[in-house]
Parts: C-alpha cells; structure tokens; sequence
C-alpha cells in the first residue's frame, strides 16, 4: 500500500467515522425548548463538533492500523472477495 492510498483509506474511515458520530449526544432546539423562529425544532443547539472530531479521529487512527495491517499482511486479498469470477483477469 502506498502513501496515498494509506492516506485515502484513514480519509474514508475518518469520514465514516464522523459521519456515525453526529447524531450522537445531540441536543436540538426542541430538546431544549429554545426554539428561533424559522428554524425547525429538530436543528441541533448543542452539537460539540470539535469535541466529536478529536474522538473520531482517536477512533480512525485506531480502526486504519487494524485495516492496514490486514490489508498489508496478506491476510485478505482481492483474489478472496472474487465471488463469480470476475474481479481478477483470466490466467
């Protein structure tokens, strides 16, 4: 594996990451009964980004070694995941 492809890998982890976290511990202008008029009740007034950001990105650097690694050692290949045949080029 490369430096860029070792740098996307940890970019698409990260963004999963972060992605699962957002709704996690938020509170929302309904919650909270603080509700701006023109906003939807469901829109976030407590969401701690910076906070979710450090964690998931804990997260990701600790989930991209496990990948890493079983993608550099071998253990799983493309040629495993060739369920019918046609990911790898005849021989």
């Amino acid at each position: 594996m490369g430096i860029t492809s070792a740098l996307v890998l940890y970019a698409v982890i990260w963004w999963m990451c972060f992605l699962i976290s957002l709704p996690i511990k938020v509170q929302t202008q309904g919650d909270l009964g603080q509700i701006e008029p023109g906003t939807h009740a469901g829109a976030p007034q407590v969401h701690n980004l910076k906070r979710k950001a450090w964690i998931v990105t804990a997260v990701a650097a600790v989930l991209w070694v496990i990948i890493a690694g079983i993608i550099l050692s071998g253990w799983i290949s493309l040629s495993d995941m060739n369920w019918f045949d046609r990911a790898l080029p005849p021989l």
